[in-house]
C-alpha cells in the first residue's frame, strides 16, 4: 500500500495525515512519522498499516491525557477512565496514565491533600472527605496521610456555624436544621453535639450519623 501524500493537518496542529493509495488515510503524529520513516512513495505492508495505527492511538491518547490533565487535576483511576471514555483502549490509557505519573505530572498523594484543603475550606468533615477521596479514585493508601492535615472538626465546626447563624441565637427548628446540614456535610453527630453546645445551643441527644 503506497503513500500518496503526507500532511499537517489544518485543524490539529500535532496531527500529521497519511494518504494511502485506494484512499485509505493514517492520522499519525510526528513520532509514527519519524519513528516508522515514512515518506511519499513509501510502499507500506498490511502488518506496518497495522502497528502505525496502533502506535498513532497510544500517541493520540498521550496527548489528549496531557490536555486533560493541564485542564484540572484529577487522580491516575479518573484519568483512565476519562481516556476510556474518549475511546482509548484500555491498555493506552492506563500506559499513558502511567507515563504522566512517571514523569511527575500526574501524583495521586498531592491530589488528595488537594482535595482535602479544598473540602475542609468549604466546611466539610472527615465523612464527606472520604466520600471524595472515594468518589475521586484516590487509592486508600493515601487517605490516612492526606486526611491527616486536615484541620480539627471543631474549628471547621465553629467557622460553619457561625457562618450559618450570624451569632443569632436558633429555635428549636433552627437548631435541628442546622444540626442535619452538618451531619449531611460529613461531621459525627458527638463533633456537632459539642460545636452546638460551646454556641450555647443545646441539643437533643442523638445516634451517632
Amino acid at each position: 500500500m503506497k503513500i500518496e501524500k503526507i500532511e499537517t493537518s489544518k485543524h490539529r496542529q500535532e496531527r500529521i495525515l497519511v494518504y494511502l493509495e485506494g484512499g485509505d488515510l493514517l492520522r499519525i503524529t510526528q513520532s509514527e512519522l519519524l519513528h516508522f520513516g515514512l515518506y511519499a512513495g513509501l510502499d507500506l505492508d498490511g502488518e506496518t498499516v497495522v502497528e502505525l495505527r496502533k502506535s498513532a492511538a497510544r500517541s493520540e491518547t498521550r496527548t489528549r491525557a496531557a490536555n486533560m490533565i493541564s485542564a484540572r487535576p484529577l487522580s491516575k483511576k479518573e484519568l483512565s477512565g476519562k481516556l476510556r471514555a474518549k475511546g482509548a483502549s484500555e491498555e493506552d490509557a492506563a500506559a499513558a496514565a502511567g507515563w504522566l505519573e512517571e514523569i511527575g505530572a500526574l501524583d495521586d498523594a498531592a491530589y488528595a491533600a488537594m482535595l482535602v484543603r479544598h473540602y475542609s475550606a468549604m466546611g466539610y468533615g472527615e465523612g464527606r472527605l472520604r466520600d471524595e477521596l472515594y468518589r475521586r479514585g484516590v487509592p486508600k493508601d493515601l487517605w490516612d496521610e492526606a486526611l491527616a492535615a486536615a484541620p480539627e472538626a471543631e474549628k471547621v465546626l465553629e467557622r460553619v456555624i457561625a457562618q450559618k447563624t450570624g451569632g443569632r441565637p436558633l429555635d428549636e427548628k433552627g437548631r435541628k436544621r442546622l444540626c442535619d446540614m452538618l451531619l449531611r456535610r460529613g461531621f459525627s453527630w458527638r463533633d456537632v453535639k459539642a460545636a452546638m453546645n460551646k454556641t450555647g445551643e443545646t441539643i437533643e441527644e442523638q445516634e451517632d450519623g
